[in-house]
């Protein structure tokens, strides 16, 4: 199970209530900080705008490749670990809206960890050190340590011990 805080809604559908829950302002400057990032090729300058700007927790030698996308409301709930690689067009999602409520959770990328390109992980996953996570998989629960993921829904495919 994700741990994620679950907030009920009333009346229309809990996006309609998104700058009840994060400022307007706050989501402007993260999306043009995103955007820049998204598109620099200076892994050095992509780490230093999320940790100046977005408070994300991002270990030394971590490389985000080109095209990822953080989460926009929540980037300050994302943690990655050091000497760690996040793939091409890789989404790291801390919130999401549903019809009756929104969920917002940690996100927590261990230690020398490789995320494929084109995956998904949703909010209030753990991802443990040395895992790998295969292409274009959905992470929508905890990775364990050493472990080899992949596909939607997500599958181990290798434990460390095998």
């Amino acid at each position: 199970m994700r741990r994620t805080e679950r907030h009920k809604v009333e009346g229309s559908n809990s996006l309609w209530h998104v700058y009840k829950t994060v400022p307007f302002w706050k989501v402007m400057r993260n999306f043009i900080v995103i955007q820049m990032a998204r598109y620099t090729p200076f892994l050095r300058m992509k780490n230093w705008l999320y940790r100046t700007f977005l408070g994300v927790k991002v270990g030394d030698q971590t490389s985000f490749a080109l095209m990822v996308m953080l989460d926009v409301m929540f980037p300050e709930k994302i943690s990655v670990g050091k000497n760690s690689v996040i793939g091409y067009n890789t989404t790291i999602l801390a919130h999401e809206y549903l019809i009756h409520e929104y969920r917002i959770g940690m996100v927590e990328i261990g230690d020398e960890v490789l995320i494929g390109a084109n995956t998904t992980i949703l909010p209030g996953v753990r991802i443990g050190d040395g895992a790998i996570v295969s292409a274009s998989t959905l992470v929508h629960k905890d990775v364990p340590a050493g472990a080899f993921v992949g596909g939607n829904p997500m599958q181990v495919i290798r434990l460390k011990d095998e």
